[in-house]
């Protein structure tokens, strides 16, 4: 059946594109970029797109991401979670995240697992127990657990590609802060350079990548938090994993006919925290006269970004240049919102409400570009709706590889064929089970656990502190206006809805729990308690 379901795909590719015949006979190579942290108006051709405003008024450079986006399909529409391991877990899964237990992303804190401890009914090994902020305001809520690890027994994207190689280079954090049997080989990948963990210094980063003492005395087994792989004479992380993404191509393209096709797998830690960057790259935008548009006004953030944006340049030129063009998927996404709460602000996401951790669409929303030039037809927008979940679905229908069971996403490969030809509609789910230090966009007080669900063009957000938000997203895209005391009725069902799919999806210990000692009179809330469950 799989050797059917390959031919198939591949005689459809041939029809389609007979001029590419002779690059069809094999599964195409698979380029997959998840940059860190990128918020969707970074890229200026996507703020160009939802502002109207010129490029050449705009403050960062992202010459090449406008190219990929010119040569591609972009959606405008793509959606992730409001954190990082979240949306990793989805994108090499298929499945939502929290169905999973992984629910936020967290720094090397206590699991069960490190600390030794007995695991309680209902809960993983790898779950992280206590973490929390150092919030001062009332908490009506007590932090969920969440998961740190992506279980290997899961058929994840490189087992799924049975067809390919596949190799990852960059982040990780996936792998139960280190714990050497969760790590990217697990499922399927060669682990070129990685670290597991949630951000990394840009400079002399090699010795903690290859650290191998665990921070808790009582983890058992082997620790092994990454490796950075041999000296590549680059001195900044973004260049160095971008001349390893390089190479990698490179040596594979020098592999002999017959050969499996590759995945490549790379997760630069760009633009993600700290804010570092090259003193020579950050002068050129001090004094840049479009500092300060559309709220973008750190000179290294933007020489971050730009650095980041030659990555994709110079990969895209090493396809071209080892002949493997017409015959490499190349799909370039981001695992979250931008970051509006560091100080100083690394970015602004407006038009769109909202950054990193929140589930606004300034959160949730990511700048999504697929290319293919070897089947598809560039330079459109699809303003469907795509989800992380999809794209396992999508590159197994494109690979010619079976779908495991239970997963959530949905091949956007009818998109891809036909980006402007309306798909039925999607419901997507988001839980967000924690207490966090960012601030709230309109009240600015510190988040409390949120979950959120969007039903075709509706998309309710429900504050577990008791609220009930209510946007029309297409009409609505930036959540100016709550429809909720407009449309009760929806409102009611929609929640309903929600917490529906929370009983039946996801475990008790990923909830948020009553706190005891909350005070609902206390100064410092938002608006009053209500328990909406």
């Amino acid at each position: 059946m799989r050797t059917l379901l390959l031919a198939l795909t591949l005689l459809v590719s041939i029809a389609n594109h007979p001029a590419n015949a002779e690059t069809a006979v094999t599964p195409p190579n698979i380029v997959f970029i998840l940059a860190d942290d990128l918020g969707i108006t970074d890229i200026n051709a996507f703020a160009s797109h939802f502002t109207g405003e010129d490029p050449d008024k705009l403050f960062y450079e992202t010459p090449n991401l406008d190219q990929l986006v010119k040569d591609g399909i972009p959606f405008s529409q793509s959606y992730a979670n409001q954190l990082c391991t979240p949306t990793r877990a989805a994108i090499l899964s298929g499945r939502i995240a929290s169905r999973l237990g992984i629910t936020t992303a967290t720094p090397n804190t206590q699991t069960y697992f490190n600390q030794g401890m007995t695991v309680p009914e209902g809960a993983n090994p790898h779950d992280a127990f206590a973490h929390k902020d150092a919030i001062k305001a009332p908490q009506a809520w007590i932090n969920a657990n969440s998961n740190t690890a992506l279980d290997p027994t899961i058929p994840t994207l490189p087992r799924v590609l049975s067809t390919h190689d596949s190799a990852l280079i960059g982040k990780w954090h996936l792998g139960g802060h280190g714990v050497s049997k969760l790590q990217p080989s697990a499922h399927g990948f060669r682990e070129l350079a990685f670290h597991d963990a949630g951000g990394s210094v840009y400079f002399n980063w090699q010795n903690s990548w290859n650290n191998r003492k665990p921070s808790f005395p009582k983890q058992p087994g082997e620790y092994r938090i990454g490796q950075a792989g041999k000296p590549s004479g680059e001195d900044y992380l973004t260049d160095d994993l971008s001349l390893r993404a390089c190479n990698y191509i490179r040596e594979q393209a020098k592999r002999p006919a017959g050969a499996k096709p590759f995945l490549l797998y790379y997760c630069p830690f760009a633009v993600h925290t700290p804010i570092q960057a090259p003193p020579e790259s950050i002068t050129k935008f001090e004094n840049k006269p479009q500092k300060g548009h559309l709220g973008h006004d750190n000179p290294t953030y933007a020489a971050m970004l730009a650095h980041l944006d030659q990555s994709i340049g110079d990969i895209r030129r090493t396809v071209e240049e080892t002949g493997l063009t017409n015959n490499t998927i190349l799909i370039f996404t981001s695992d979250n919102g931008g970051v509006e709460y560091t100080n100083p602000v690394a970015t602004d996401n407006q038009p769109f409400k909202g950054g990193k951790a929140c589930l606004y669409e300034g959160g949730v929303r990511v700048p999504t570009v697929i290319l293919w030039p070897g089947r598809f037809d560039g330079g459109t927008w699809c303003d469907q709706v795509i989800d992380a979940t999809d794209f396992l679905p999508t590159l197994a229908e494109l690979t010619g590889n079976p779908l495991p069971e239970d997963l959530d996403g949905k091949s956007a490969v009818p998109l891809l064929e036909n980006p402007t030809k309306e798909q039925p509609a999607r419901t997507l789910y988001w839980h967000y089970p924690f207490n966090v230090i960012v601030k709230h966009p309109d009240h600015g007080t510190p988040l409390t656990p949120h979950s959120a669900i969007r039903v075709g063009d509706h998309k309710l957000i429900w504050d577990w502190h008791g609220s009930l938000e209510l946007y029309e997203i297409p009409n609505d895209p930036y959540e100016q206006t709550n429809l909720a005391a407009q449309k009760p009725e929806l409102t009611k069902a929609l929640h309903q809805q929600l917490k529906n799919w929370l009983k039946d999806n996801v475990a008790a210990p990923y909830f948020p729990a009553p706190n005891p000692g909350f005070d609902p009179a206390a100064p410092g809330q938002a608006f009053p308690f209500v328990d909406l469950r």
